[in-house]
């Protein structure tokens, strides 16, 4: 699309696998939200890192390298994009004007369920995914992640219907680059979300 993207919501197909961390949130790099704070677990903060394939049939088709952070504000518990690379110009643009996502443009390299990333610095990370265990359905449910979008919290709900497994992974990120709070890591948990169908965003009014 050269830079033009599709209006929200985002209708997406593809495949996700994706690692939980607890790191210390003094290491973490995050612009919160205005009303929202880390969710702390003692002096640890949850940090999900996925590695996504938009394939064709959705409005766009890319790569991505995805890294959060939980927040919540008062009893409500909702992810926030702090790192994120993707290799198309579309989805950069969308994500920073839709919804303050900071996506970076990156190189990206996805063989099978192995996985690499870069930009113009260097290395980001690498990682690897082999199946587990299925969970026995095919579900929908949905979330919503929270931004800072021109000083104010942006929520974005998103629909998800796909398979979900826990898998076995690894996660390396480069000691010196941007995700290097997660250099030498041992993940809490992995799974992978395959064959999804994905609506991203609400139409706007």
């Amino acid at each position: 699309m050269s830079g033009a993207y599709p209006p929200s919501p985002w209708q997406l197909r593809g495949h996700l696998h994706s690692s939980v961390f607890l790191v210390p949130l003094t290491d973490v790099p995050v612009d919160l939200p205005p009303g929202w704070r880390p969710l702390r677990l003692g002096r640890l903060g949850v940090v999900g890192t996925a590695w996504v394939s938009y394939r064709p049939g959705g409005v766009l088709a890319y790569d991505e390298l995805i890294s959060t952070l939980l927040l919540r504000r008062g009893w409500r518990v909702l992810p926030s994009i702090t790192h994120i690379w993707v290799d198309s110009q579309a989805s950069r643009d969308g994500g920073r004007e839709l919804w303050g996502i900071p996506k970076q443009l990156g190189k990206l390299a996805f063989a099978g369920r192995t996985f690499l990333a870069q930009d113009d610095d260097g290395p980001i990370a690498t990682g690897t995914s082999a199946p587990g265990i299925a969970l026995p359905w095919r579900g929908p449910f949905g979330f919503s992640v929270v931004q800072r979008l021109a000083g104010q919290a942006k929520l974005a709900p998103v629909r998800v219907r796909a398979r979900v497994g826990f898998s076995r992974a690894t996660f390396a990120a480069d000691p010196d680059g941007p995700l290097a709070f997660l250099a030498g890591r041992r993940a809490l948990l992995s799974f992978s979300v395959t064959h999804f169908r994905m609506i991203f965003g609400r139409r706007r009014r």
